[in-house]
């Protein structure tokens, strides 16, 4: 279908329905050169302001995954799902959720990405492992799946170019922030994937994108409809993000905590409640569950029993890692020369938790990047971070800094913490909500 470009824009600037066919030909436009890089921000600037109806934005993902290859996992004797999580402070949960999953039966191809803004990514904590491999060769890659269960690595730049080149487009025209746009992004990469079913973690809080659980849950709502009416089998999961989600939060310090998740020496209790509830939503939509309890019950089942702890260690021996990570990671995992206690200044119960500071404060300390090519340090950050309602007293450490020069943090710690004299509310889930 032959479009002229600036009438195309000019139709969606008026709130006109684009066709999906011409929304198919613009994107198919802006990879063979017919369509400029400043009509394509043109129109993310006329999609900003004007939004997209459901069959408007399935068009408009469908057409950033058909830019590049599609995996295709039918040579697998296993249901191939995976999840997504729009990014948090502590949130590791990628690192037990994928080993679990494939403990019960399904494969998890998990391409995951680097840290974004205050928040950490999967890959900077992959790569703490000495001789892990984020980006395989395609033959390793489908071989891990298969033979192991799940694989954790980055995206290629043969899923979904179009994608990437249009969010640089976003990314300097202050359109990033459009949920729309922000749907077809996520899913363009996953619908490439060749997946069967897909979870999505859409968080709200301090330490979220989407800090409201309104914003959250329009995400979420254009997420699991626009995915299921490009056919891919997608809930979502709509979880707090007001503090760290696991006790630690940084690199190396949030994989051991993952690894110590898996072997049950230490669960922080509102990362397990949100790694098994996704795994339940997981299983079920790979069919090896018929509800949401018998599937919880079945990813807690081979969490206890040790089957997720070795599948995540010959995942990581799979990809290039030591063969004994899990067994002697305290061998392998770097360590920050500083570490020490971040004490609180008064008593009181913890009432608040600033989280998208905490993240910053772990960029500042060089765990996290300011610049796309900037090197991470992938040993620092905080770890036995205080959770909303705990009680401390007049010096009892708020968390553990692990730093080049721990000074640097105490402050921006502190600021993070809010105190009180109520008494402690354990009566907050993690999970808000679900949308499916």
């Amino acid at each position: 279908m032959a479009i002229l470009p600036q009438e195309f824009i000019r139709a969606k600037r008026d709130g006109e329905t684009l066709d999906p066919d011409a929304i198919k030909a613009f994107i198919a436009g802006f990879d063979d050169g017919s369509v400029t890089e400043g009509q394509v921000a043109a129109f993310a600037m006329a999609v900003f302001f004007r939004g997209m109806a459901r069959d408007e934005t399935v068009a408009l993902t469908e057409a950033m995954r058909d830019s590049g290859e599609t995996l295709d996992w039918s040579d697998l004797d296993r249901p191939v799902v995976d999840k997504h999580s729009t990014g948090g402070i502590g949130d590791n949960v990628s690192l037990m959720l994928a080993p679990i999953v494939a403990a019960c039966g399904a494969a998890v191809p998990m391409i995951s990405g680097r840290g974004l803004g205050h928040t950490g990514g999967t890959l900077d904590k992959m790569e703490s492992i000495p001789g892990y491999s984020v980006t395989p060769d395609n033959a390793t890659f489908r071989r891990t799946v298969r033979e192991v269960g799940c694989a954790i690595i980055g995206q290629t730049g043969q899923l979904a170019p179009a994608d990437k080149r249009f969010y640089g487009v976003r990314d300097v025209t202050a359109t990033v922030e459009s949920i729309p746009l922000i749907t077809a992004s996520i899913l363009s990469k996953k619908l490439a994937g060749g997946l069967e079913g897909l979870v999505l973690d859409v968080k709200c809080g301090s330490g979220a994108f989407m800090a409201s659980e309104a914003d959250a849950r329009a995400l979420a709502t254009s997420l699991v409809e626009v995915a299921n009416g490009a056919g891919l089998k997608t809930t979502a999961l709509i979880t707090r993000m007001d503090q760290a989600l696991a006790s630690a939060a940084g690199n190396a310090v949030e994989v051991r905590n993952a690894v110590r998740f898996l072997t049950g020496e230490h669960r922080d209790a509102a990362l397990e409640e949100v790694t098994l509830a996704l795994a339940a939503e997981m299983l079920v939509l790979a069919g090896l569950a018929p509800d949401l309890t018998a599937a919880e019950a079945k990813a807690r089942t081979a969490l206890d029993d040790g089957r997720a702890a070795e599948i995540f260690g010959r995942m990581v021996a799979a990809l290039g890692g030591p063969a004994d990570f899990v067994e002697r990671m305290d061998a392998y995992l770097p360590k920050a020369p500083v570490i020490r206690p971040i004490a609180a200044t008064r008593q009181g119960t913890v009432t608040a938790v600033d989280a998208r500071q905490l993240g910053l404060c772990i960029v500042g300390l060089g765990g996290g990047r300011t610049r796309p090519q900037d090197a991470v340090d992938h040993s620092v950050g905080l770890t036995e971070l205080a959770a909303i309602g705990t009680v401390l007293g007049e010096g009892d450490p708020i968390a553990m800094v692990h730093a080049r020069d721990g000074a640097a943090a105490e402050a921006a710690v502190r600021a993070a913490y809010s105190f009180g004299d109520a008494e402690p509310d354990g009566s907050r889930p993690a999970v808000i909500d679900r949308i499916g």
